[in-house]
């Protein structure tokens, strides 16, 4: 080969643009509705949070999954079997379960709940969709569950409290106790926080319960968000993100 060629070759190849770092973000409904299309007037935080973020820098993955749970999400080797094999050094992924954690778990509609808390405890149980025997575990064993496989691919994991439904007494949004198992599985993993409960209750309280079940859920579903909610919603994250350098993201948002 004349060596004009393998200069040529060599500079083709340092001038290929390195592959963008990924942000992968899993999770339920509340993350991303449907095809994340918002054809039903609902829509997930997910689709949003890119609008904030430098995406010459950055790829955003919405791997999320409406109606799972930890527990399915999990155990669908057509779900996270797949997100993990994107994975690569250096990536970022997000973690947002709860909601449907809470569901039975057995049933003969979906069976995905898991044992709520955050030991180590299990439960043998015959699934009837699956038809077969399963050890069904805890919400925050599944999450860091999730941390150990991410970490082992050389990626940052980052759990999400559940975002708050519009559950409101006495002015105030109810909080529920998922929140403090994510955080109790998160510290136990060694991965990042986000108090997203929290952080989202307090802005809902100050936006007022009126501006928030009309513009932010809608009258017909106390979980879902539409367009108005899911745009607070990421925005909320990404301010987050951004005053929390420790987690990582903060230069990549955009200001």
């Amino acid at each position: 080969m004349p060596l004009k060629l393998v200069y040529i070759l060599f500079a083709f190849l340092f001038m290929q643009p390195s592959p963008r770092q990924k942000l992968i973000i899993i999770g339920d409904s509340t993350v991303r509705n449907g095809q994340g299309k918002g054809s039903n007037g609902q829509w997930g935080w997910g689709s949003f949070l890119p609008d904030h973020l430098d995406t010459n820098r950055i790829a955003v993955l919405n791997k999320a999954m409406g109606g799972t749970s930890t527990r399915t999400y999990y155990n669908n080797p057509a779900l996270w079997q797949r997100v993990l094999a994107e994975i690569n050094r250096g990536d970022v992924v997000l973690i947002q379960f709860g909601h449907n954690d809470g569901s039975p778990i057995v049933d003969t509609s979906r069976a995905r709940g898991s044992i709520p808390g955050n030991g180590d405890s299990y439960q043998e149980v015959y699934n009837p969709i699956l038809k077969q025997k399963q050890m069904v575990y805890s919400y925050g064993f599944y999450l860091r569950r999730f941390v150990k496989d991410i970490h082992a691919k050389g990626g940052k994991a980052i759990i999400l409290s559940p975002v708050p439904r519009n559950n409101w007494k006495a002015s105030k949004i109810v909080r529920n106790d998922y929140a403090k198992w994510a955080e109790e599985a998160a510290k136990q993993a060694h991965a990042g926080f986000v108090p997203f409960q929290e952080i989202l209750a307090q802005g809902y309280e100050q936006e007022g319960q009126e501006r928030v079940a009309q513009q932010f859920f809608g009258t017909s579903d106390a979980t879902h968000t539409l367009a108005d909610g899911a745009k607070f919603n990421a925005k909320t994250l990404a301010d987050y993100l951004q005053q929390h350098p420790e987690l990582g993201l903060a230069p990549l948002i955009k200001k």
